[in-house]
């Protein structure tokens, strides 16, 4: 369980009972993206955001979430088309330092990606948050992901305005919001050019219909508009891929 002989994996079976399994063959056979916690977020008293669940758009399914900070940094992974898959702390990884002593992390979030790879992320409200401790074991855990061919970041806090901006846009990501069949189409239709978002909301028909389906395409990026900016009635959407940059920076 040393660094230099290999990293163990603890995680939950379907029955709820601990696994402990060999780093590299836990990675290859367990879909870490459907098992629960394998503990659970501390809840710190006087935060004024605590442990919940956030409803993925990829996924149908509630991921568990442990601070405002990691719900952020969910909502940019939902968003990612190459994420197929998400779950809040499902592995606990286990090594020795070199005296001996047995050490051990639980990484905030799990992403597994398209081409089957996954992703283990702390997401720090700051870069000194954890301390030293944090420091030591995202230098462990990183290494554990490379001997794998995966990735392990800390993500931290995006700028207030793509964050607000994301935050208003996710509230759109259930399908419901695209509307009545037949709604989309127009939708992108009627932005197949870029123009200001009130003026192609109202090309599509009656606004108060049309907005939800808008912003539920520029949360699946059907259509893209400048998310470093702050979103108002004028700003300017586009087709996919225009040229308005929509992509926020948490995974930088």
């Amino acid at each position: 369980m040393d660094r230099g002989s290999g990293f163990e994996a603890v995680f939950l079976d379907p029955v709820g009972q601990a696994v402990q399994q060999r780093w590299a063959d836990a990675a290859m056979t367990v879909a870490f993206e459907e098992l629960p916690p394998v503990s659970s977020f501390p809840v710190i008293p006087g935060r004024r955001w605590g442990p919940g669940l956030w409803w993925s758009a990829t996924t149908g399914r509630h991921v568990a979430a442990g601070s405002n900070a990691m719900r952020t940094q969910l909502m940019v992974l939902d968003r990612d088309p190459e994420v197929t898959g998400l779950a809040g702390r499902p592995v606990r990884l286990l090594w020795r330092e070199e005296r001996g002593r047995v050490r051990s992390w639980v990484p905030q979030l799990f992403a597994r990606y398209r081409d089957g790879t996954g992703l283990l992320a702390d997401c720090p409200s700051h870069p000194e948050a954890g301390g030293d401790r944090a420091l030591k074991a995202a230098e462990a855990v990183s290494e554990a992901c490379e001997e794998i061919g995966w990735a392990y970041r800390r993500l931290f806090p995006l700028d207030d305005v793509p964050a607000a901006n994301l935050k208003w846009l996710a509230g759109y990501r259930h399908p419901r919001n695209a509307s009545r069949p037949g709604l989309m189409p127009a939708v992108v239709e009627a932005f197949a050019r870029p123009r200001p978002l009130i003026e192609g909301a109202g090309a599509a028909g009656d606004p108060i219909e049309v907005l939800p389906a808008v912003f539920h395409a520029l949360w699946h990026e059907y259509l893209e508009t400048d998310l470093e900016r702050p979103l108002h009635e004028r700003v300017l959407v586009g087709p996919r891929s225009w040229g308005g940059p929509s992509r926020t920076g948490g995974l930088g």
